[in-house]
C-alpha cells in the first residue's frame, strides 16, 4: 500500500487515476482548486485538498510523506507554455524537497513521435487549432528533461486519443502515435499506476493505447 498524491484530480483522467489506486489499496491525497465543487471526491481512503501545481512550497507540503504522485492538470484560464513549464519546475522542485520518488504526467498524443519520426501533430491533415496547446505540453515535458533533478518522472499519453466512453478491458500496449488509437479513461489509469506500482520506464514520453 502507498500514499499517492494526484494534482488535477477532478478532470477524467485525474478520476480515473484517483479510482485505479484505490482499487489497489493505495491511500489517495486528491488536489484540486476548489474541494467544495469535488465533493464526490472523497471516499473511503482518499483526502481532497486545494493546491496549485506550480506553487512549488505548497506542493511540498501536499506531498509530504506520500510515495509518488501523479499530474493530470489543467488551466483553461492560462498560457498553455507558462502553465505547463511553471507546473513542471513546481513539481520538480516541490516533490524533490518532499521527498517523493516518482512522478506520473499525464501527456498528450500529438508530441508523440509516429513511426515515420515525424510528431503527430505535424503529421499531414492533424489538427492545428490546439496547437498552441500540444507545443505547452511540449515545453513541460522538456522543462522535466532539462531539470536537474533526482525525481523520477515519465510522461503518459494516450497514442492517438481516449476513447471517451470507453469501459475497461484491463489490457493495453506502448504504442508510437497513431491518430486512429483509442484507450478508454480506465485503461489508461491502469497504465499509470502501473508505472508508480512497478516503473519501467524512466524520463521518457510513453505512447498507451488498448491492446
Amino acid at each position: 500500500m502507498s500514499e499517492i498524491v494526484v494534482f488535477g484530480a477532478g478532470g477524467r483522467a485525474g478520476r480515473a487515476a484517483v479510482a485505479e489506486a484505490r482499487e489497489r489499496g493505495h491511500h489517495v491525497t486528491a488536489v484540486v482548486r476548489d474541494p467544495v465543487k469535488y465533493g464526490d471526491l472523497g471516499a473511503e481512503g482518499v483526502r481532497v485538498v486545494s493546491g496549485d501545481v506550480t506553487d512549488a512550497s505548497g506542493i511540498t507540503a501536499i506531498a509530504a510523506g506520500h510515495d509518488a504522485a501523479i499530474s493530470a492538470v489543467y488551466d483553461p484560464g492560462a498560457d498553455p507554455h507558462d502553465f505547463f513549464v511553471s507546473a513542471a519546475r513546481a513539481l520538480a522542485d516541490g516533490l524533490g524537497q518532499a521527498g517523493v520518488g516518482r512522478l506520473v504526467v499525464v501527456g498528450l498524443a500529438p508530441i508523440l513521435e509516429t513511426p515515420s519520426g515525424v510528431k503527430l501533430m505535424d503529421a499531414p491533415g492533424y489538427p492545428q487549432e490546439y496547437r498552441s496547446f500540444y507545443l505547452g505540453h511540449a515545453a513541460g515535458t522538456d522543462t522535466l528533461r532539462a531539470t536537474a533533478t533526482t525525481l523520477d518522472w515519465l510522461v503518459i499519453s494516450p497514442a492517438g486519443d481516449f476513447d471517451h466512453g470507453g469501459a475497461r478491458s484491463a489490457r493495453y500496449r506502448t504504442a508510437q502515435a497513431d491518430a486512429a488509437s483509442r484507450i478508454s479513461y480506465a485503461d489508461f489509469a491502469i497504465a499509470l499506476l502501473d508505472e508508480i506500482d512497478a516503473p519501467r520506464h524512466h524520463r521518457t514520453h510513453l505512447g498507451v493505447e488498448e491492446g
